[in-house]
């Protein structure tokens, strides 16, 4: 008998049955309290907590990264010289028939009809077959050639087009414009392109003096938040000999003076730039290689061999070939009245001939020193109605200004810049809007 039969035979029946009862009521309150309303608070706590674990177990999957697809794996094939299509496409695996497909596609848009040595194409290529042809011409532009069904392909050009931001340069003259500009920061191309601004007014060889001074507002071109090129000088100032010099640039493309007076003017004032007056105008002068009294009725410019020489004004050649002791020269007529000569020439352009025409600022020839001449130079002759001019001091007639309609939209946007241009020079350049 063990110890609870012991103690539960001191206990009156009746006593025993009252115990069992409530044992029994003990256990149908516990059963009923496990099925509950589920809106009971414990029971809603728990229901949070696993919402919230699920909530939780969502943001981390959302968050992790998808699968990326493998990367397209692309040939490229870089332009030689004397390479064609074909040569690029064999070269990469592909066939005659590759050829001709993307030829036919690409024929009226000509998009793969310039070819650089140095560019490069590339192609993608899945299981021998071609799929596309890309061709990065700029980071502005870039060309791709899909493949279509039934083996045909279209052409799409993908033009993005750069933010432009405005910068000031400014810098006195100690030495020459070319150096003193490029210390201030300007890059060879916009010097050349200050130059010639204002070329028809200065004489960078003679007229440059100690303290003259120059101020530039130009655009650069930025893609990604990466500088990819200057643009173009929106206005320019230059200061020389105390004679203050404005041009800022109208929606034609061209230079204005504040009044709207073209800077371009009949006649460059010099044919080379960057150079240096070697002889000047002179009607007796002794002959450097004769040494003979020999009236020199032109100007001569020393620079290097094979510097660029300019067409001072637009006219027509009427000679084009060797001329007695000028050697290698060039002669331009210009409205009928005017004649422009440029001699000891190295070689001439080879788009420039006899009886053709040509535009100011047109290369037409390279300097050196053919005929009677001590070193590589130009002689430049200028004359007016068959008389000789002194080249440096002759004044042009100058272009026909904007007209009134033109006037009007300019002269505003000319304040607005020129005011910009005084501001960045105090140092407080004006808020764009």
């Amino acid at each position: 008998m063990t110890a609870v039969s012991k103690i539960l035979k001191h206990f009156p029946k009746s006593y025993l049955i009252i115990l069992t009862l409530l044992c029994l009521v003990m256990l149908v309150i516990g059963l009923w309290h496990d099925f509950s309303d589920p809106n009971d608070l414990s029971t809603t706590s728990k229901n949070l907590d696993l919402s919230s674990k699920i909530t939780n177990q969502t943001t981390q999957n959302s968050s992790e990264p998808e699968l990326q697809i493998e990367s397209e794996k692309w040939r490229s094939a870089t332009v030689g010289s004397g390479d064609s299509l074909s040569t690029l496409f064999k070269r990469v695996g592909l066939t005659s028939k590759d050829v001709y497909q993307v030829t036919l596609a690409t024929k009226k848009t000509k998009a793969l009809g310039t070819l650089f040595p140095g560019d490069t194409l590339e192609f993608l290529i899945t299981a021998g077959q071609l799929q596309k042809v890309r061709h990065v011409k700029s980071p502005l532009q870039k060309i791709i050639i899909t493949r279509q069904t039934a083996g045909y392909y279209k052409v799409d050009t993908i033009i993005r087009e750069p933010e432009i931001e405005s910068r000031f340069i400014q810098g006195s003259i100690s030495n020459s414009l070319f150096v003193d500009g490029q210390q201030a920061g300007l890059s060879e191309k916009k010097l050349m392109q200050l130059a010639s601004i204002f070329g028809w007014d200065i004489d960078f060889a003679l007229d440059i003096r100690k303290e003259d001074y120059f101020a530039v507002i130009y655009e650069e071109n930025y893609l990604d938040n990466k500088l990819i090129g200057e643009g173009n000088i929106v206005a320019a100032q230059f200061v020389n000999r105390g004679e203050i010099f404005d041009a800022i640039r109208h929606s034609d493309g061209n230079y204005y003076s504040p009044k709207g007076y073209s800077m371009r003017k009949a006649f460059l004032r010099s044919p080379v730039d960057f150079f240096r007056i070697s002889s000047k105008y002179n009607p007796k002068r002794l002959h450097p290689v004769l040494k003979t009294i020999r009236p020199h009725r032109g100007v001569d410019y020393a620079a290097a061999p094979g510097t660029p020489i300019k067409a001072s004004g637009d006219g027509k050649v009427i000679w084009r070939g060797t001329k007695g002791g000028y050697g290698r020269t060039v002669i331009l007529q210009h409205a009928g009245i005017y004649t422009t000569l440029y001699a000891h020439m190295s070689k001439y352009n080879r788009k420039v001939k006899k009886g053709s025409r040509v535009k100011q600022g047109q290369i037409i020839g390279y300097i050196g020193s053919s005929g009677l001449a001590t070193g590589p130079h130009l002689h430049y002759e200028f004359r007016a109605n068959g008389v000789h001019k002194n080249p440096l001091k002759v004044k042009f007639p100058k272009i026909e200004p904007l007209n009134k309609t033109e006037m009007t939209a300019f002269k505003p946007m000319a304040r607005a810049i020129l005011s910009q241009l005084e501001a960045y020079q105090l140092g407080t350049p004006l808020a764009s809007n």
